[in-house]
């Protein structure tokens, strides 16, 4: 019998866009044993996804002892010279991963056995995945999420925010974990105060201390209501409910479009058609500077996130919400 072990350990978003590969790989293996390396944080989002026969949370006890499976094959999603170990220390024979024009750590290759050759960059992060499964056989084109939320974890979130009283359930996600994906408080504010009089229930989504106190300014200002804090399962089954999601490059956003929830999308310093929104319907707001795609966690101008206006998203939140009438 195949045995496969896939290594995605973070980040969330990213973890949600290896989806498809792992359903992809099912499909051309339905009898093998497959196990995903993840992080802690991680392995909530694997609790919701069936197809997987083990999970292993790296830095647990005895993981080590976890990864090692005869007759195995390892797929490095991640490209970092921590998950490159992690494959080597599997004791695989078989360790694929992309090649060095394709990973984020470059040295990460020396522990692969096998090396997918060089895609583009600019097409979505989530067919470069999928693309990565020719190394076992498997071509594959289709963007599927195998996510099952049961049904007592969307009931218990019901209970935990305002009833909508029958209008949409648009959640604005006002936090980001790079300083340079965060939109500036005053512009969600805006935009707020524009959509007032639509008929919408407005939810402001945060995830850390730090997005909790943005998330309160913007409630005190316009007073529209805070989700209180929820784990990531929570916040799965909360998107999942949601009409609209507005957010820029976070877990939020990648997980809307899994579960197939209409998204606005607010774009800066990374690329929307890799790590954006994927189906026509849905909308990004993104204007393309010289120091575009730079894809730094820090900058002291953040000009790219300050020139998204809320003229430029609020009508397409308008026309999303037309659009899902």
């Amino acid at each position: 019998m195949d045995n496969f072990l896939i290594i995605r350990t973070s980040s969330l978003g990213d973890i949600i866009h290896t989806l498809p590969a792992l359903a992809a790989l099912r499909k051309g293996f339905p009898t093998a044993r497959i196990a995903w390396a993840v992080g802690q944080k991680g392995r909530e989002i694997l609790d919701f996804v069936p197809g997987i026969d083990a999970t292993v949370v790296v830095g647990s006890p005895g993981w080590r002892r976890k990864i090692r499976q005869a007759d195995q094959t390892v797929l490095d999603f991640q490209g970092l010279l921590k998950s490159g170990l992690i494959a080597w220390l599997s004791r695989s024979r078989k360790r694929i991963g992309f090649g060095r024009k394709n990973l984020k750590e470059p040295l990460a290759s020396l522990f692969y056995t096998d090396r997918l050759e060089d895609v583009s960059e600019t097409e979505h992060v989530i067919r470069k995945n999928l693309r990565l499964l020719r190394l076992v056989g498997v071509a594959a084109e289709r963007f599927e999420f195998p996510l099952a939320i049961p049904p007592e974890i969307r009931a218990s979130i019901r209970k935990k925010i305002e009833p909508r009283g029958g209008r949409k359930l648009v959640l604005f996600n006002v936090g980001a974990a790079w300083p340079t994906k965060r939109w500036p408080a005053e512009n969600w504010i805006t935009i707020l105060k524009e959509l007032g009089s639509a008929d919408i229930s407005p939810l402001l989504l945060w995830g850390t201390r730090e997005e909790e106190k943005t998330a309160l300014d913007i409630h005190r200002a316009t007073g529209a209501p805070m989700v209180p804090f929820l784990t990531v399962k929570e916040i799965l089954a909360l998107v999942a409910d949601a009409d609209l999601l507005v957010s820029g490059d976070t877990f939020a956003l990648q997980a809307a479009c899994a579960l197939s929830v209409p998204v606005v999308g607010i774009f800066g310093p990374t690329n929307p058609a890799r790590n954006g929104p994927f189906l026509a319907r849905d909308k990004t707001a993104y204007h393309e500077i010289d120091c575009s795609l730079c894809y730094r966690r820090s900058c002291d101008s953040l000009k790219c996130m300050k020139l998204v206006k809320p003229e430029d998203v609020v009508p397409l939140i308008q026309s999303a919400l037309e659009d899902h009438a």
